[in-house]
């Protein structure tokens, strides 16, 4: 009775937690415009620049540079391949898809007024895929020291057997439901490795709140599957205007939007004397969804008619975030010489409360050479400092010290960005290069990536036709879990672009 007098209060006070770490908060602060394949084929290297929709999204003064209406749209298939280690093996995987990753119109206003230096001013819309979260790989090798016994006795210590038990009577989905409803996500792991036989009471007291693992011995083959899928959209409505065609102001106003699938399945073996349980399978889900809102202000100046400067303000997204969970736990023991095997699937989905994840703003500024109608030179160096991501509301006492682990490991990185162009008659050859600092302090748990691009496009006059090729590639550490079994996965990850662009003026 006190337990279901307890819940009547939960219910109302649900937790925002369900064990948010820091890659999450990166997840969605690393976006990466895709963009047209010129703006490809040129690393993104576009602050200076402009005349081009993807250009909108680092400054948003570029689509000022446009003399006429235009318009453009972006197929691109996009490959991942990774080299995964984990212990003393090594895995590979390989994912491709296909997607619309860019579409866009600016609209071109001139002014009719001669005596005015305001010459003209343009409305567009840009639509830029900034994060692809499809991927597929798979981990194995054997552990000597850590078991996923760990993960379940690290949350259960310090909790009450009576918070993490169900009542008598009480099914595996109602008290699964009605545990995480009132004492959150640790609780509901202690109760999934209580029911598998996994860690056991010191005490069979409802005060116990010490535990042991009923897997031991060393030596734990282990095998971690992973699969995502989703996206990280951003939509610009853009203004901006010229003077004398030699200065370019723009304002972007951005809605961001998020939609990440995950799931993870951990088979662990073991053929231990001192072990009781032999076999383990343990499956999560994650859905989130979100929406979110930024602001950009950009400016580009003619020094002469060859030389361009540009600078422009990224500022934080604000992002509303709502998460979906559900597991799946099986086990297989000995007991009295038979194998006995236990599973424990709630078959319930956890609805947490939505909170919110405020991103960095990022400043960038931008040079650019034109070499008249042959070809052109370009820049960008941008700074943006991670440690400034905040989960909210920062009262939350889990959220605060979530922010105090993201001040503390992660840092300001810089990325630069150089592009060229070189035209013959109505082709354009496009070469790019690219380098992005970890955002961690620690470089390397999540190294530096670096990339290059190359590109074609041909103009039929009011219609161009551009294709792009880049790759780029990085090296990081993927922790299993952030409890008990914390060995981590070392990648080495490539990532390449295929990006076919139409565009043409209105």
């Amino acid at each position: 009775m006190k337990k279901l007098l307890m819940l009547s209060i939960g219910l109302i006070s649900t937790s925002y937690i369900l064990a948010q770490d820091i890659t999450d908060a990166l997840r969605y602060s690393m976006d990466e415009i895709q963009g047209t394949a010129r703006y490809r084929a040129m690393s993104g290297a576009f602050g200076a620049l402009g005349g081009d929709m993807s250009s909108v999204n680092i400054n948003p003064a570029g689509s000022a540079i446009f003399n006429n209406s235009h318009a453009s749209i972006s197929l691109g298939l996009f490959n991942t391949n990774n080299d995964i280690s984990y212990f003393d093996s090594t895995n590979s995987s390989s994912n491709s898809n296909i997607d619309l990753n860019q579409l866009g119109a600016a609209f071109i206003f001139k002014n009719t007024n001669t005596s005015s230096g305001w010459n003209k001013f343009s409305l567009s819309f840009a639509y830029d895929r900034s994060a692809d979260f499809d991927n597929d790989w798979v981990a194995s090798g054997v552990n000597e020291n850590n078991t996923i016994g760990d993960f379940f006795l690290s949350n259960a210590q310090g909790l009450r057997l009576d918070e993490i038990s169900a009542l008598p009577g009480e099914s595996l989905s109602e008290a699964y439901s009605e545990i995480g409803s009132f004492y959150g996500y640790r609780n509901q792991q202690a109760f999934l490795g209580y029911e598998g036989y996994i860690i056991e009471p010191l005490d069979n007291a409802d005060e116990n709140i010490e535990y042991d693992t009923n897997i031991k011995g060393g030596n734990y083959k282990q095998r971690y599957a992973y699969a995502s899928r989703g996206y990280n959209g951003k939509l610009a409505f853009n203004i901006a205007t010229s003077y004398k065609d030699k200065f370019y102001f723009g304002l972007n106003l951005n809605s961001h939007f998020i939609n990440y699938e995950r799931t993870t399945y951990l088979n662990e073996s073991n053929s231990n004397a001192s072990s009781i349980i032999k076999d383990v399978d343990f499956e999560n889900n994650l859905l989130t969804t979100g929406s979110g809102f930024s602001f950009q202000l950009g400016g580009i100046a003619k020094i002469t008619e060859e030389l361009r400067v540009g600078l422009s303000y990224s500022s934080p997204t604000w992002y509303r975030i709502s998460d979906e969970t559900s597991q799946y736990l099986a086990t297989s023991r000995l007991e009295g010489g038979s194998n006995i095997n236990q599973i424990v699937n709630p078959n319930v989905v956890n609805i947490y409360e939505e909170y919110k994840l405020q991103t960095p703003g990022k400043i960038t500024g931008s040079l650019a050479y034109v070499f008249g109608r042959k070809g052109l030179l370009s820049f960008d160096y941008a700074v943006k400092d991670y440690s400034n991501s905040k989960f909210k509301p920062t009262t939350d006492a889990l959220f605060s010290s979530l922010n105090n682990s993201i001040s503390n490991d992660l840092d300001s990185a810089v990325s630069y960005r150089l592009g060229g162009e070189y035209r013959f008659k109505q082709v354009s050859f496009r070469g790019g290069y690219r380098f992005e600092e970890s955002p961690y302090k620690n470089d390397n748990f999540y190294g530096n990536l670096n990339g290059y691009s190359l590109g074609l496009g041909y103009n039929f006059g009011d219609i161009t036709l551009d294709f792009a090729f880049s790759q780029s590639q990085r090296d990081y550490d993927y922790q299993l879990y952030s409890e008990g079994l914390t060995d981590a996965a070392q990648f080495q990850s490539k990532y390449t672009d295929l990006i076919l662009t139409l565009a043409f003026n209105i």
